[in-house]
Formats: C-alpha cells, sequence, structure tokens
C-alpha cells in the first residue's frame, strides 16, 4: 500500500517549489491533495499536471491571510473528497533585512503569511479532523526558527520561532484528538525564494559551502521528511521537529 493511500491533504503555497513537490510526491503516493495557493495559473497547470498522471487533485484560492479563503478551500476538500485528513502549512515569505531595516509593513506582511495563516488553517482544520477520528498537521517552520540568521532575516527568523512555539501549542492541546502536529525545519533549499534572496553568486556559493553536506538542499529533501510526518508511519510523533539542513545547526 502507498504511504498516503486515500488521505485527503491540503498545501498551502501548493503552487510551486516546495509545496508542488510535497503535491507531486504525495499524489504518487496515494493521496487525493487540494492545491492552495494566490497564483491560480501556476496552481491549474500543476493540477493539469497530476491529472494527466493518473492522480486525484483540484485547485482552491487561498490566500492564507483571509479567513473567507480558509473557509471555502477546506469546504471544497470536503465537498469533493469528504474528508481531510493532513494539512500542510507551507505558504511563506522571505526577506533577509535585518532589525534596523525592516519596516513595520514588512514585518506584518510577513507574521500574517507566515505565521497568522498556520494558526487560521490549524484552527480551522481541526474541527473537520476531530470529527474524521484525528488527523497530521505539518507546518514548515525553518533553521530560522531555531538559530540566529547571519544574513539579518529578522521577521523571518520571528515567524519561524513562532510557527515552532504554535506546533508544541497545537501537538499538546489535541493529542487527546488523535491530531498530531510538528514542525519541520529545512536549511537552505534550492528554490525560487531562495535565490531571490540570496541573487549574488558569491553569496550562495559561501552558504552551500558552510553546509557540513557541501550541497543545498532539493525541494524532495523536505518533501520527503513531510511525507514521513504526515503518513500513518509517524502515528506516535507529535509535537517534533524535523531538521533537514544537511547538518548545519549541528555545530
Amino acid at each position: 500500500m502507498r504511504r498516503l493511500e486515500n488521505k485527503v491533504v491540503l498545501i498551502t503555497g501548493g503552487a510551486r517549489g516546495q509545496g508542488a513537490a510535497e503535491a507531486d510526491l504525495f499524489v504518487k503516493e496515494g493521496a487525493k491533495v487540494v492545491i492552495g495557493d494566490i497564483s491560480q495559473e501556476e496552481g491549474r497547470k500543476l493540477i493539469a499536471k497530476i491529472t494527466e498522471n493518473g492522480g486525484q487533485a483540484i485547485f482552491v484560492h487561498l490566500n492564507v491571510v483571509r479567513t473567507a479563503d480558509w473557509i471555502n478551500a477546506i469546504n471544497e476538500a470536503i465537498k469533493t473528497y469528504e474528508k481531510l485528513d493532513v494539512l500542510i502549512n507551507n505558504a511563506a515569505i522571505y526577506s533577509r533585512n535585518g532589525v534596523e531595516t525592516t519596516t513595520e509593513e514588512e514585518w506584518d506582511d510577513i507574521m500574517d503569511i507566515n505565521v497568522k495563516g498556520a494558526f487560521l488553517g490549524s484552527r480551522l482544520a481541526i474541527p473537520f479532523m476531530r470529527s474524521n477520528g484525528g488527523g497530521s498537521i505539518v507546518n514548515i517552520s525553518s533553521v530560522g526558527g531555531l538559530v540566529g540568521s547571519p544574513l539579518g532575516a529578522a521577521a523571518y527568523s520571528a515567524s519561524k520561532g513562532a510557527i515552532r512555539l504554535l506546533t508544541k501549542s497545537i501537538a499538546i492541546q489535541y493529542a487527546k484528538n488523535n491530531i498530531r502536529c510538528n514542525s519541520v525545519h529545512p536549511g537552505t533549499i534550492d528554490t525560487d525564494m531562495i535565490k531571490d534572496a540570496m541573487d549574488d553568486p558569491i553569496l550562495y556559493e559561501d552558504r552551500r559551502k558552510r553546509i557540513p553536506m557541501l550541497r543545498i538542499g532539493s525541494v524532495e529533501d523536505v518533501a520527503y521528511g513531510v511525507l514521513y510526518l504526515a503518513s500513518d508511519e509517524s502515528s506516535f510523533v507529535t509535537g517534533a521537529e524535523l531538521i533537514i539542513d544537511g547538518g548545519s545547526v549541528a555545530r
């Protein structure tokens, strides 16, 4: 049996990058996937690719800071697939600005998308998971939520630290309902977000050399970790932190 056979998974920020890699892998593992994103064009292209290959997936427009969008996305999942087993809070934005160079507007935007988005999704998904006998919430944090960043990234690191403890709060409060919640902490991963943030090739190469495994991570590296936490293989794992960083924070 495939690892997510007949499970219904909602992935935020699922139209490209890390979210798209998760969607593609999960479908191959038997999941029915709901891809939530603000990018309709990219989302529908991914849906077409998945369905052409025999997978089951739908796209929903989802701005994670809007409660109405969340209600619609979850209702579409229930209407189409009759349940919701897994929520992957993947949507995020990044800035490497430090404390003095981060504006109030930038701080608020990052906190809204990275933290409020995960809170709203979890709050609204939990009742459906509870009525279904349980579920798994996976919050994508970062190594920036564990240690300080030499690049600055003040608001981003603060948001990912908040995700780490939100995860533990959900895990403790809903363990009795068989709802698990874990966080994933990627290091430097080869995504457009990281490429945009480190547009200087020298900076990018310096970051690679400082990773003990001497390579930048791939979106598939992260997707397989998320797959484990989404699946029943991790049925006794909750409130945990899965670090996927090539050994960077082990120093």
